[in-house]
C-alpha cells in the first residue's frame, strides 16, 4: 500500500522550528513531521518553501534564522517546482483568490493527489469547495 501523500505549507514547516508560545498546534505539527520520519506518509513541498519559511524565520528571529533554516533545509525535503503545477495554482488564484505562494502548495496536492495541511484557516475557508485541504489542527494520518 502506498504511503499518504502529504503537502504541508510553510505555516506548518515553521511550526517545526519555531518553539514559541505563540506556534498553535505546534505538536500536530510536529506529529506530522515525525510521521514522515518515521515513513508512515510521503511529504512533498514546492521548492519555494524555502523563501517563504526564510523569510518567516528572518523576522522572527533574525539571529537564529541562519541555523533554524539550516535545520530544516537539512531534513531533505521532497521538492517540486512551482512551473509544474502553475496551471493549477493560477486557476486557485482566480477563482479563491489567494496569492501565488498558498495556491502552489495546494496545487502539488491537487495535481498529485495528496492533501495540503496548513495552519492557515483563511486559505482553507477560500478555498473549501476545492477539497484536498485541511487545517493543522484536523489532520491526522
Amino acid at each position: 500500500m502506498k504511503s499518504p501523500l502529504v503537502v504541508p505549507d510553510a505555516s506548518v514547516i515553521l511550526k517545526w522550528a519555531l518553539a514559541s508560545e505563540d506556534e498553535e498546534d505546534r505538536d500536530r505539527a510536529l506529529a506530522l513531521r515525525d510521521a514522515w520520519l518515521a515513513g508512515e506518509c510521503r511529504v512533498l513541498v514546492p521548492s519555494l518553501w524555502v523563501y517563504e519559511v526564510g523569510n518567516v524565520l528572518g523576522r522572527k528571529e533574525p539571529r537564529l534564522a541562519p541555523a533554524l533554516l539550516s535545520a530544516l533545509i537539512a531534513l531533505r525535503l521532497d521538492e517540486i517546482q512551482a512551473a509544474d503545477v502553475a496551471e493549477t495554482a493560477f486557476g486557485l488564484m482566480a477563482t479563491a483568490h489567494v496569492t501565488f505562494y498558498d495556491a502552489v502548495y495546494h496545487a502539488v496536492a491537487i495535481d498529485l493527489g495528496g492533501t495540503l495541511v496548513t495552519a492557515d484557516a483563511s486559505h482553507l475557508r477560500r478555498t473549501s469547495r476545492t477539497g484536498r485541504a485541511v487545517l493543522l489542527r484536523s489532520w491526522k494520518l
